[in-house]
């Protein structure tokens, strides 16, 4: 079992006011089946809970949901995949193990310890535990984020999908840019978005480079962008907003949600 480490600090580890403020950030009654994957942010909900609710509100129903985010800490494998049943405030969910069973494990392997402190998958669980019933998580922490590790996590997700036939959604765990004023914030994070909507892989890690930004989760994103293209969607910004909306706008971190649709 993976027990929440954040619970009550990220977000609240009490129940009812975890499911309030989920209330509050989602929206019901909006889902589309066309989106395949999202972008979500991982702070604090009070930070990054309203653009994250609303990206989460429209991902679709699905058996299995891929939630990919960077590795913080250093610890354990450079790609790794948990195997057990993970516990929050308001439940567990299990983690498809036919789905990983499924994965040629050539690139990804099967190892807990990255996961033990790492928030960026933990965070997006009640989003999905909240919206959707009867689904199980692929949960991948990816400490190498470079391109080809990007193309590799991206193709054993495919053939795993392939192999088991089953419905799947994918979340790609990552904040925007860190700690800066506001202003400058919303603008080099503008460059980012744009290079996700033109669904150029390369770009996307072009622009990243060149701009030495500090977008944690870059390796995700790559992996939904591989995933969205091979089913042929397109990107599209859902919520923007930054930290500096609700504290200090000279010392900010962005947030976006974005949605791949076929």
């Amino acid at each position: 079992m993976r027990y929440p480490k954040y619970a009550g600090s990220f977000y609240p580890s009490n129940p009812e006011s975890l499911l309030a403020m989920l209330s509050e950030f989602t929206e019901m009654g909006v889902k589309n089946d066309d989106v395949v994957a999202i972008v979500s942010p991982h702070a604090g909900y009070i930070y990054s809970g309203r653009t994250a609710g609303r990206v989460h509100s429209i991902l679709k129903d699905a058996e299995t949901y891929v939630v990919l985010g960077p590795n913080h800490t250093g610890y354990g494998m450079p790609l790794a995949v948990s195997m057990e049943e993970w516990l929050t405030p308001i439940g567990s969910v299990r983690s498809d193990n036919d789905f990983i069973d499924a994965m040629p494990k050539e690139a990804v392997t099967a190892d807990e310890v990255a996961f033990a402190e790492e928030h960026s998958l933990e965070v997006q669980i009640p989003f999905l535990q909240y919206l959707h019933d009867d689904f199980r998580i692929v949960a991948i922490c990816m400490g190498m984020q470079d391109e080809e590790s990007a193309r590799e996590v991206a193709d054993e997700v495919i053939r795993a999908h392939e192999e088991t036939g089953k419905s799947f959604g994918v979340v790609a765990s990552s904040d925007m840019h860190h700690y800066l004023p506001d202003e400058e914030c919303r603008k080099r994070d503008e460059a980012i978005i744009g290079a996700i909507e033109s669904m150029d892989v390369r770009r996307f890690y072009r622009t990243v480079y060149e701009m030495q930004a500090s977008v944690c989760g870059y390796g995700p994103i790559a992996v939904a962008m591989h995933i969205a293209n091979h089913f042929e969607a397109r990107a599209e910004l859902v919520h923007y907003s930054t930290s500096g909306d609700v504290a200090d706008k000279s010392f900010v971190v962005g947030y976006a949600g974005i949605a791949f649709i076929l």
